[in-house]
């Protein structure tokens, strides 16, 4: 290969794409972090000018750092973004445009998965999304004929040639080989440097001639884009726990993100570093554990109304999990940290059988500690501190993390499937959804009316694997219910317009009233489950629908149970106040003062939903002292409120912060 040209300007970057190419610009960008925000900026500035020229850019995960909005919001989030992402953050051209549904004619913008609930007003990214299974998405850049690709980077820290591809190895590699097995001409790849972006080696580097260009635009260089951490709540915590059930010791672990999956990383971190009040949890949960007999040491779990469940032997982890997930996150920093993530794995097939026969040497055994892995994915996004951990990491762990293709990561087929098999024994892949039906459909990425809410990514891929592994499991995570207009809405449905994943691949749900599971169950089965995991005022409407559809006995419409979060939250209550069950589990980006704030903020949230809500919310916030908390008065700006509107919204504020503080 040729060596690179190299650039220091954007513009002169941009120069050097559209004279190296002909006619429409047909470019493929990263998902999420490795996106190059400063030179799609200045290429999307160019396209703007150059309208003789189309360009077609396709990607997903378009970061968006929220904006300030108004009133009590603006308030709160206006200093925290710019503390958090800062204020130079390069907030990428075509997603404004696309928010405010301005994007030129000549400009087209595809994405196969959206920034959650961002765009759905947005009428050209809905008209442009493409749903499609993640492990599709290479192909499809095939056939829509991606001339070339733009990528975020890491130089070598040692002042060596290569570079790290770091955060997304997940599209490129298959990518350029789909574009180059189709007999169209290899796109031309363009590489920017971000000094920022952590160096991971091994699979994820390569030689720099494997870039057309490379661009080193000069500082100051933006921060990387941080997801802040949510606080978990009862509900995330309670499905968290039922989940860290089914986590066997020795086993192979894949998770979404979200304040789901941060408590089920909780959950198993407690599991392993104090087992006790692990335990404790569970029990309160109402987990009754009791040994069934058998080598394998399973218990049975019953909670309620609920159907039997298999469930792990739920001591510490000897052997640890192998974390095989096509996102690493914060919740997998946590659990490599106190040791449940560290069962390696090595690309050897013959080694790894003798691993699963039990007859591996010594020197078998000394190789594997030495080059195994331990953790595997095809791209990461997490919070400031995610990425300093990652570049503080000493060299001999930052080996046993290996960034890989998405082929690999998510499917068995292509690759060494033998291989693969043995690595990823007592799979379970943990996902969230939106909404799931009685029949076991899972809904997660569309809503009824066919807008796009987020997208597939690899969710199927790894439904579909835990039913080609033996004894992996594909479990979908969501809560019971769902404020919506100051209206409780049940999340477990009859039916529904759109599908995520098929009826046919029901597997386990878990709400935080339980696990269902489906697997191989008759209809009537599954109803009786999914209804013994839904909130107590939607159970008796979902068996009446089953009912009067012929897939119930009338017998089955006296429910009862304690499946409300008045009662979630009573079991909860202790572990809140010992500290077991702490509002940030991964750590926080707010400070401790923001922290209260948005308990406060949330508080109110709920109790305005609604006109009448917000009346009697506001009279009794008029009619209320000022809140004592005047660090929270001050960080909103209202420590001295000027007017009438600053007096209400401090009062509001006051109001949230006591409330909020009762519990």
């Amino acid at each position: 290969m040729n060596e690179p040209a190299r650039f220091q300007s954007l513009a002169d970057a941009v120069d050097f794409l559209y004279q190296r190419l002909d006619g429409a610009l047909h470019v493929g960008a990263p998902l999420g972090l490795g996106k190059p925000h400063r030179l799609l900026n200045a290429l999307y500035e160019r396209a703007e000018r150059d309208t003789q020229r189309p360009l077609h850019l396709y990607t997903a995960l378009s970061l968006d750092p929220p904006g300030a909005g108004k009133g009590l919001e603006g308030r709160f989030i206006g200093p925290f973004a710019q503390r958090h992402f800062g204020e130079d953050f390069p907030r990428l051209r075509y997603v404004q445009a696309l928010k405010r549904n301005t994007l030129p004619a000549h400009i087209e913008i595809e994405e196969f998965y959206l920034q959650s609930g961002a765009l759905l007003n947005a009428v050209a990214a809905q008209r442009r999304y493409a749903s499609l299974n993640y492990t599709h998405v290479a192909r499809a850049l095939a056939d829509r004929g991606v001339n070339a690709i733009v990528q975020k980077v890491a130089a070598d820290p040692t002042g060596g040639t290569r570079l790290s591809l770091s955060c997304n190895t997940d599209l490129t590699f298959d990518a350029v080989d789909a574009i180059v097995a189709r007999g169209l001409p290899r796109p031309l790849l363009i590489a920017e440097i971000d000094p920022h972006l952590p160096w991971l080696g091994g699979s994820a580097t390569v030689e720099d001639t494997f870039f057309d260009a490379i661009v080193s635009p000069p500082g100051p260089h933006p921060k990387l884009f941080g997801l802040p951490r949510q606080p978990v709540s009862d509900a995330d915590y309670a499905i968290g726990f039922y989940a860290s059930t089914l986590v066997r010791d020795g086993g192979t672990l894949q998770i979404g993100i979200g304040t789901l999956a941060d408590a089920l990383c909780h959950a198993l971190a407690l599991r392993h570093t104090d087992n006790t009040a692990y335990l404790r949890v569970i029990e309160a949960l109402g987990v009754k554990v009791a040994p069934v007999g058998g080598a394998s040491g399973d218990v049975d779990l019953r909670r309620g109304n609920n159907t039997k469940a298999t469930v792990a032997p739920l001591g510490p982890f000897s052997v640890g999990l192998f974390g095989c997930s096509e996102m690493i996150n914060e919740g997998f920093r946590r659990l490599v940290e106190v040791g449940v993530i560290k069962r390696k794995v090595v690309d050897d097939l013959d080694l790894m059988r003798r691993l699963h026969e039990g007859q591996a040497s010594a020197e078998h055994l000394q190789r594997l500690e030495r080059d195994g892995e331990f953790l595997q994915g095809g791209f990461y996004l997490g919070s400031p501190d995610f990425y300093d951990w990652l570049r503080a990491m000493p060299e001999e762990q930052q080996r046993g993390i290996s960034m890989r293709r998405i082929s690999e990561v998510n499917e068995l087929y292509g690759g060494n499937e033998t291989l693969e098999r043995l690595q990823r024994r007592d799979a379970r892949f943990f996902n969230s959804c939106m909404m799931a039906t009685a029949l076991g459909a899972a809904v997660s990425d569309t809503l009824d009316d066919g807008r796009v809410v987020s997208g597939v990514g690899g969710q199927y891929n790894f439904v579909a694997m835990a039913h080609a592994l033996p004894d992996a499991r594909s479990v979908l995570m969501l809560r019971a219910t769902r404020e919506s207009g100051g209206e409780v809405r049940s999340n477990v449905v009859w039916n529904y317009a759109q599908t995520t994943i098929p009826r046919h691949l029901r597997d386990i749900y878990i709400t935080e009233y339980g696990i269902a599971d489906l697997r191989g169950k008759t209809d009537e089965d599954c109803i009786e489950a999914m209804a013994g995991i839904a909130g107590d005022p939607f159970r008796a409407s979902l068996l009446r629908q089953a009912m009067e559809r012929g897939k119930m006995p009338r017998s089955m419409l006296n429910v009862a149970g304690q499946n409300t979060a008045e009662a979630l939250s009573a079991k909860l209550a202790a572990f809140r106040a010992e500290g077991v069950l702490p509002d940030y589990p991964l750590g926080s980006d707010f400070t401790e003062v923001e922290q209260r704030l948005v308990k406060a903020l949330g508080w109110l949230k709920a109790n305005t939903a609604t006109r009448g809500a917000k009346l009697r919310t506001v009279m009794q916030a008029l009619f209320s002292s000022a809140s004592e908390d005047r660090e929270a008065l001050q960080r909103m700006g209202l420590e001295r409120p000027s007017n009438l509107g600053e007096r209400i919204e401090a009062r509001l504020v006051s109001l949230g912060l006591r409330s909020s503080a009762m519990g």
